[in-house]
């Protein structure tokens, strides 16, 4: 069904109206609430286990310590209190015939509570109580008690929890994979709000756009339950920003930062303020601002077009690339929370992220065409060429782009508890964006020498960094004034848009018995999600009047090699607006260029379930169905190049020409997805999971859009409106053993039967789509069957029982396998099936961190390895894309002047670990991309009142 925009906003005022409405609900006899915190009376214990020793009766606290047992029958109990790193507490209380009775427990003597507060020891307790206490397989990173966390960004802090791993660009963290999966397969949220994704391109969301600064805790669930979204193979990651209830006691913590890196030797600024405060006793605020600009260079190699002649192995295109780039952050929280009774808490939560990107790229390109030119000699490693055999083309480039991509999310909801019934309401909205208008991208100068006595001689013997040298013609080769302009391309707009609203309402009612708990809970909830994409990029191919290289030359800061002459960063945009009326349009790859990437996608997605959940001290069992309902309304455009003396619909042209038409599908279907999850504690810190799911994935919205594009090569790009969404059953199992403070062992295994996943799809042979032939076509279709399986193993411990100074040593580390596997087709040939790894799936992933945490000193190394993984499918084996292994070393150090006040410093890649991509050509691993970024030092002071 489909919503108008006002009713979808009287549906969210109804969801905070029908909690309104229960404001008043009186509480029932027979309860014991309370909550839980340190013995400093710093923060909330999130995830503390509370027990009625008696009635077998167990319960969570909630993010603000708060919990609540309902139905308890009169009499004198024992309650019972847990959390990692402190020891158990006891209490009797006494429950009356009627009313409420109230225990606030506290953990910790002195020096447990400093730990449970500060510091790493913290974060790691934290999360490790979170992990224990959560009903699913998860893995949970939080910041401690002065608003401490372990990164500087989301995505880099994701890296060090078992089976997660980071995707990098530019030699930073951008997105998470999980058990070595594809991005695209796990589902991110903030404060419960879906979050969408500013790329045109993606699902997955970059999560270094977030600063860490404004995050309280990141959850990764990598099982689901009924009342959760269905849609990922890979986990929900769910961000949660501050709330002033999270802690006990008023916070205002300022960080202040430099950072450096080594290839810009820039030194650019950081800085960050957190607050939280209690207004009254049933009213808080909470919020941060985080700013960050970064200034760093990168050096890069591309190649293509891999060709093997006479036993010479050769690309047929060879790029330097030389990155300047300048990256901004601002981003903000705020967050209110009131409690209008004691039975009813509502809360409002926004958060904005602003990342702007400043990219300039200067590159020089060799292009050595099949059928101008071929090697005079070489062999497996090197290749020679002289322009007396045919044409050497070259092109120097320069790109200058800015883009800059917002999220904002906002979020009101609250809870109603009313004797054994619960509701829970929320009403959210959330948008990303990404824009560009006016950059040049790029600005190509070409050279063509045919005999005019240029030689060059490549040398492969390096497979990451080939080299070029001059073997003949070195006066014209160097000289800017051969280089004329050829080409610019101005991005005039590109516009990507991605928005939701949501409405989602829970109703619980839970049952007291003998040996525990038994709940019945339903909910629904409404999606309604628009993305688009609107390009206008301008093609200029000719100049009226004299203009070369020569005319804006610039420099270089480029170290694998000597690439000049190039352009400056900025003396190509300035010419261009100076003398724009020079430049001339090229209409046909204009009209081309602008209509073959629009879209515009709906996605409305209508959700209910129902669960049962059995709670006793032992033994918790979740099981039930969530039906979702999907409907898409699916834009895009058709574009056509039809060149002159053809005939387009019985006419013929007398002229080249592009037409666009418009083009919409409509498509709806719904997914049952049962589950159910056990977690047995046989005995005290012997946690037992077992979970079984249905999921899906819906396609990216880019791939459904039906888009065509045909250029004058007769080579068409389609998308796919009939794309189905990925479909899994999915089981993990796992182990958890929590044996000694801050202590834990945890092992899991986990598979995974995928139906119909999304591959890009290559087709070398002629054809008919839309009624128009093609000679080659590109699109996207559903794979046949994927199995993933593979296991976690995890370890942490603090070893606090060495004699000093030893005792302050801390170990974590984790390791992930993952087989994942599917069958495609050769271009679309049902009998030349071909297995493959699933994209952008690593076999093998760890973490370890060795930490060092006594007195005022807190000391950490931290090391990240992932191994390859598949990025692209190529039509055949030896065209696949493949990135190679990656192994990262950051360490960190703080030290603390007084209680509030710590000096820190950090450094970032010590082991100048580079990116390299590459295909399996001719026996050897041939370049696609390689990218070195050295090294990024940080330092400043953070301070908390």
């Amino acid at each position: 069904m489909t919503y108008s925009r006002a009713c979808r906003r009287r549906i969210l005022l109804a969801a905070a109206l029908a909690g309104g409405s229960m404001l008043a609900t009186p509480a029932l006899a027979g309860e014991v609430a309370g909550s839980v915190m340190d013995s400093s009376g710093t923060m909330a214990l999130n995830s503390a286990q509370l027990r009625i020793v008696e009635l077998n009766r167990v319960t969570v606290a909630a993010r603000d310590g708060s919990f609540r047992f309902v139905d308890v029958p009169a009499g004198s109990y024992t309650l019972e209190a847990q959390y990692i790193s402190a020891d158990t507490v006891q209490q009797t209380i006494e429950v009356p015939v009627s009313g409420v009775v109230t225990a606030n427990l506290a953990l910790g003597g002195e020096t447990a509570s400093q730990i449970l507060v500060l510091g790493q020891q913290a974060n790691l307790a934290s999360s490790l109580s979170r992990q224990r206490s959560a009903d699913g397989v998860e893995s949970v990173l939080t910041r401690d008690g002065v608003g401490q966390f372990p990164d500087q960004n989301v995505a880099e802090s994701l890296r060090r929890l078992p089976g997660l791993n980071i995707l990098n660009d530019q030699g930073e963290g951008r997105f998470v994979s999980v058990r070595g999966l594809d991005p695209e397969l796990n589902a991110a949220s903030i404060n419960g709000t879906r979050i969408p994704a500013p790329e045109s391109d993606v699902r997955s969301v970059a999560l270094d756009v977030i600063p860490a600064e404004l995050i309280e805790s990141i959850e990764v669930k990598k099982s689901l339950t009924p009342d959760m979204d269905g849609d990922t193979i890979g986990a929900s990651i769910e961000i949660n920003t501050t709330s002033a209830f999270d802690r006990k006691k008023d916070l205002l913590s300022i960080k202040l930062e430099g950072s450096y890196n080594d290839y810009s030797e820039e030194l650019t600024p950081k800085g960050s303020l957190d607050f939280s405060k209690k207004l009254s006793d049933n009213f808080g605020i909470a919020g941060g601002f985080s700013y960050y600009k970064r200034k760093f260079e990168s050096d890069n190699i591309e190649a293509a077009d891999w060709d093997e002649v006479d036993g010479a192995v050769f690309a047929r295109e060879l790029q330097y690339r030389d990155y300047d780039v300048a990256r901004e952050r601002i981003g903000g929280s705020l967050s209110f929370d009131w409690r209008p009774s004691d039975t009813t808490k509502l809360y409002a939560r926004g958060l904005y992220s602003q990342f702007e990107d400043q990219e300039f790229r200067g590159d020089v390109i060799f292009i050595l065409d099949e059928d101008e030119i071929d090697p005079r000699a070489g062999n497996a490693t090197s290749a020679s060429f002289v322009d007396e055999d045919g044409r050497i083309e070259v092109r120097r480039r320069m790109k200058d782009r800015f883009e800059r991509q917002r999220i904002k999310s906002v979020t009101v909801g609250g809870e109603t508890e009313a004797g054994p019934w619960k509701a829970t309401y929320s009403g959210s909205w959330s948008e990303s964006s990404e824009r560009e208008n006016g950059s040049i991208d790029p600005t190509r100068f070409r050279a063509r020498f045919n005999d005019d006595g240029v030689g060059l001689d490549f040398d492969y013997s390096n497979s990451r960094k080939p080299l070029y040298s001059i073997t003949s013609g070195a006066d014209l080769f160097l000289d800017p004034s051969e280089y004329g302009f050829n080409e610019l391309e101005r991005t005039t707009l590109s516009n990507s848009k991605d928005r939701e609203y949501v409405a989602k309402g829970d109703l619980s009612r839970e049952f007291a018995t003998a040996g525990g708990s038994f709940t019945i809970q339903a909910g629904g909830k409404a999606r309604w999600r628009k993305k688009s994409y609107d390009l206008q990029a301008d093609v200029y191919d000719d100049y009226d009047g004299d203009y070369s290289l020569a005319d804006v030359l610039g420099k270089q800061t480029y170290r694998i090699t000597d690439i000049l002459p190039l352009p400056s960063h900025h003396a190509p945009t300035d010419f261009f607006y100076a003398n724009q009326g020079n430049f001339v349009l090229n209409p046909i790859d204009t009209a081309i260029n602008s209509n073959s990437s629009d879209y515009a996608v709906k996605e409305d997605i209508v959700a209910g379930y129902l669960l049962g959940r059995w709670d006793s001290a032992q033994l918790r069992i979740i099981g039930g169905v969530r039906m979702e309902r999907t409907k898409n309304d699916i834009r895009a455009k058709l574009t056509q190049f039809v060149e002159e003396g053809e005939e387009y619909e019985g006419v013929e042209l007398d002229e080249d020409t592009v037409f666009v038409s418009p083009n919409r599908f409509t498509r709806s279907y719904t997914d049952w997805l049962p589950s159910l999850t056990l977690r047995y504690e046989p005995q005290r810190n012997l946690v037992l999971r077992a979970a079984g799911y249905k999921s899906l994935v819906r396609p990216k919205l880019s791939n459904l859009a039906p888009r065509f594009e045909l250029d004058e090569d007769l080579e068409a790009v389609v998308g796919n409106p009939n794309l189905k969404p990925y479909s899994a059953w999915n089981f993990d199992a796992s182990v958890e053993w929590y044996f000694g403070q801050n202590s834990a062992l945890t092992g899991g295994f986990f598979w995974k039967s995928i139906k119909d996943f999304v591959v890009e799809q290559h087709i070398s042979e002629p054809g008919t789509i839309y009624g128009v032939d093609y000679e080659e076509l590109t699109t996207y279709i559903n794979g046949d069957k994927a199995k993933i399986k593979g296991f976690e193993l995890s370890y942490n411990q603090v070893f606090s029982f060495l004699p000093a100074p030893l005792d302050g040593l801390l170990f974590n580390a984790n390791y992930t396998y993952t087989d994942a596997k599917g069958t495609v087709l050769n271009d679309g040939d049902v009998t030349d099936p071909r297995r493959i790894p699933l994209a952008a799936s690593s076999k093998h992933t760890f973490n370890i961190v060795v930490g060092y945490e006594k007195g005022p000193i807190s000391l950490r190394a931290a090391g990240t390895y992932r191994s390859k993984y598949l990025d692209e499918l190529g039509g055949e084996a030896e065209e696949d894309r493949y990135v190679a292994d990656h192994f990262q070393l950051d360490l960190s150090a703080k030290y603390r002047i007084t209680d509030g006040v710590r000096l820190f410093a950090e450094w970032i890649n010590v082991t100048d670990a580079p990116y390299f991509a590459y295909q399996n050509f001719a026996g050897s691993r041939r370049l696609l991309q390689y990218e070195e970024y050295s090294w990024t030092a940080k330092f400043g002071v953070m301070a908390n009142f």
